[in-house]
């Protein structure tokens, strides 16, 4: 769908323009002096937690990411508002704001400013600018044959919504998303800069096959994962084993063709592998050689990253998943 949305809109180019439209990333990249370029993005959706602080601590978390996938370092960031004047409390979109201050501000960025607008669901987001030395810009078409590929958050946010949402997961069920959601990946950003990583994509609406063929296609590579490396929430499983939402069945609809499983892997993994995430993990392209130090320093740092798969030269532009 978006595609065909954006078929006819063109291509920019300009010399300094380092990240544009055409590789599908999760942010713009403008070089504005030799040593430093500015990284853009903007992200905003509706509330997926009863929790008006964690909604905006999510959000918050949620937009920052782009920047944090660039490689990138944000420093300011705008809200972007939208409640309905009579129906929500003054109060509650107070909460929001706060939660997502709170977050920007640990990130190290300046919340400041924002616009707002009357709407017949509340929505909630941020519009974040970031700084990247221009040699040192992590995109989803650097991934290189050889490399290892690492997940820092586990998949399954997008089933465990659904199912608190229509009353078929606890509260308490669902904390442990809504703790992983709200985590920056600022910590796994840095590392992966440190080490040199070769491609960087975060995992989010698309899912981790969606955004997965975004960044092979883009590097021209494909992808070997396995499945049983790929970490998620045991109670995602539980909840694929009797649903999937809309947002998982488009996402399989339109990548599936691209995606190829072995015998032996079940339906409700395959449908983890499709599920869209909110606030999710960094999807990384490493060289071997790197790896261990990154899985290494992450875990010691609280990040729960994994090496799931590898980039190949075979079948470029599509996942196997063994």
């Amino acid at each position: 769908m978006l595609d065909l949305i954006l078929k006819d809109i063109p291509q920019v180019s300009h010399p300094d323009l380092l990240v544009g439209m055409n590789t599908a990333d999760d942010a713009g990249v403008f070089r504005i002096s030799p040593d430093t370029a500015l990284i853009q993005t903007v992200d905003f959706f509706t509330p997926i937690v009863d929790d008006p602080y964690a909604f905006g601590q999510i959000s918050a978390a949620n937009s920052l990411s782009d920047v944090y996938a660039m490689g990138g370092r944000p420093i300011t960031a705008l809200n972007i508002c939208g409640f309905p004047s009579d129906d929500v409390p003054p109060e509650m979109i107070a909460e929001v704001l706060k939660g997502a201050y709170d977050k920007v501000a640990e990130s190290g960025a300046l919340l400041v400013g924002g616009h707002s607008v009357e709407d017949v669901e509340p929505k909630f987001g941020l519009s974040v600018t970031g700084i990247v030395h221009p040699d040192q810009v992590t995109t989803n078409a650097g991934a290189k044959v050889g490399d290892r590929l690492i997940l820092t958050k586990p998949l399954g946010t997008g089933l465990m919504s659904d199912a608190y949402q229509n009353d078929e997961l606890s509260e308490e069920d669902f904390l442990p998303a809504i703790e992983t959601m709200s985590q920056l990946n600022k910590v796994a950003s840095e590392q992966m800069v440190a080490l040199g990583a070769s491609g960087c994509t975060d995992v989010t609406g698309f899912g981790l096959m969606g955004h997965g063929l975004e960044m092979a296609i883009a590097s021209g590579v494909g992808f070997v994962i396995r499945a049983s490396e790929v970490p998620f929430f045991e109670t995602a499983r539980k909840v694929a084993e009797r649903r999937e939402g809309g947002g998982l069945k488009r996402n399989r609809a339109a990548h599936e063709a691209q995606v190829h499983f072995a015998d032996g892997i079940d339906e409700p993994i395959q449908r983890l592998m499709f599920d869209p995430q909110t606030s999710g993990g960094l999807l990384i392209a490493l060289a071997p050689e790197q790896t261990n130090d990154l899985i290494k320093t992450l875990q010691e740092l609280n990040v729960d990253a994994r090496v799931i798969g590898d980039v190949v030269a075979e079948h470029p532009g599509e996942i196997q998943m063994i």
